[in-house]
């Protein structure tokens, strides 16, 4: 059930954020024809009395995408669950040009578990493609996300308010572990878009785009697995684009899906979801690594030190202790948490990962639960303490899998024995 869920949650999630679903077009199109998306910087002009709408593309800018999604899972009609996801999606345009530009994207997606808690990692996805500034896309087979691609698109001419229009788009899932299909599959879709004027939106006004579609498909038989018989679903969305940066600034949106399955039983999601977009400057590691290991030595926090890696910025915690054979933090632990939480509030724009890290000792499973629950009550404590809300806050558990010491030893043991907190760069 965990796995058919993540699959409808990603359903929602890549829908919501259409424009990081990277394609390449080669063939470059009319200028005045007009694209929205999600991800891309747009700029707007004014021609008899209506916008046309256009992305601009510059190499190295960097967005973040923050979507948080709760789904209601019910099965065969009946109220068994409540899921709360994050996806969160870091962009990097690579090259650019006038009409087109190559992107890397990276999703992570975690599962919150209790509410006003960290969110628990779950998987990640890579994708790399290139989007044209109309919107259009292709992207290579080997990429599963993002999961809707051509959303949205606009009609190429330009647009009044209350304006409608139609184009056909796609999702693509990924059912490998749930049914057992091996290769992405694709349900094809028309979708309706409505340029709604502007819309006031946390004290500034914006303008605003709807966008709906309906989904039915019918997937091949799996020998020897049960498979979705059936897929319907239904999609709407608000989209509030941000001109002056050049991005959309937020979307709200909500959606039903019902799975019937090849044993008869239904499965069936209704969820709603939300996200905003940031773009990030380019993080000076140097300087801020530099920064944070004069509070760690001014501030006196021991067993504590600083590192400049591929995400961002880490703060490694060794040897961080808790009562004996679990994960309940000491007192004297609290205190040295404070002291980094003080730290932390230096760069509140920032998201961060906290990864819990075990010695070699134990079975895989007991050290992945061991690093699991440790950074989340690392993560955990921080949020009580208004370091970050929850939504700013992943953990990551890697059991032993990244020693930082020779565990044939006893200060090696204590040196993999850690909690790591990431500074994340995007």
């Amino acid at each position: 059930m965990a796995v058919i869920l993540q699959y409808v949650i990603y359903f929602f999630q890549g829908t919501a954020k259409t424009a990081l679903a990277g394609a390449i077009r080669s063939i470059c199109m009319n200028k005045k024809n007009i694209v929205s998306g999600l991800i891309l910087a747009f700029g707007i002009c004014t021609a008899a009395g209506a916008e046309t709408f256009e992305y601009k593309f510059a190499a190295g800018n960097k967005y973040r995408i923050v979507s948080a999604v709760e789904v209601d899972v019910y099965f065969d009609h009946q109220f068994i669950d409540r899921a709360r996801k994050l996806t969160r999606i870091s962009i990097e345009i690579t090259d650019a040009e006038e009409d087109a530009a190559q992107i890397n994207a990276v999703y992570t997606s975690s599962e919150q578990r209790e509410e006003d808690t960290s969110f628990q990692w779950e998987r990640e996805y890579t994708s790399v493609f290139v989007q044209d500034n109309l919107g259009y896309i292709t992207i290579d087979p080997q990429y599963y996300m993002p999961t809707a691609r051509n959303v949205p698109v606009f009609p190429g001419r330009d647009l009044k308010e209350g304006e409608s229009w139609t184009a056909a788009g796609y999702e693509m899932h990924d059912f490998r572990e749930a049914f057992g299909i091996d290769k992405p599959y694709l349900i094809p879709f028309e979708a309706r878009y409505t340029y709604l004027g502007s819309r006031e939106w946390k004290g500034k006004s914006y303008p605003v785009f709807s966008v709906s579609y309906r989904i039915f498909s019918e997937p091949d038989a799996v020998q020897g697995r049960t498979w979705p018989r059936r897929i319907m679903g239904g999609y709407d969305q608000l989209i509030y684009w941000d001109p002056e940066n050049g991005h959309e600034a937020a979307y709200y949106g909500s959606f039903r899906l019902i799975i019937q399955l090849s044993n008869g039983l239904t499965v069936e999601q209704r969820g709603r979801g939300r996200g905003e977009v940031a773009e990030s400057e380019i993080m000076k590691k140097e300087d801020i690594a530099q920064s944070i290991a004069d509070e760690i030595a001014r501030l006196g926090i021991n067993d504590a030190s600083v590192r400049i890696d591929d995400e961002g910025i880490t703060i490694n915690m060794e040897n961080i202790q808790f009562q004996p054979n679990s994960a309940i933090l000491l007192e004297s632990e609290k205190s040295k948490l404070d002291k980094i939480g003080e730290i932390l509030k230096q760069f509140a724009d920032r998201d961060i990962l906290v990864g819990g890290h075990t010695a070699l000792a134990g079975t895989a499973a007991a050290r992945m639960k061991t690093s699991q629950d440790r950074a989340a009550a690392v993560a955990n404590y921080l949020i009580s303490r208004g370091v970050r809300n929850s939504s700013q806050v992943v953990i990551r558990g890697y059991g032993a899998e990244r020693p930082l010491a020779d565990n044939s030893t006893a200060e090696g043991m204590a040196k993999n024995r850690r909690v790591e907190i990431t500074l994340l760069e995007n």
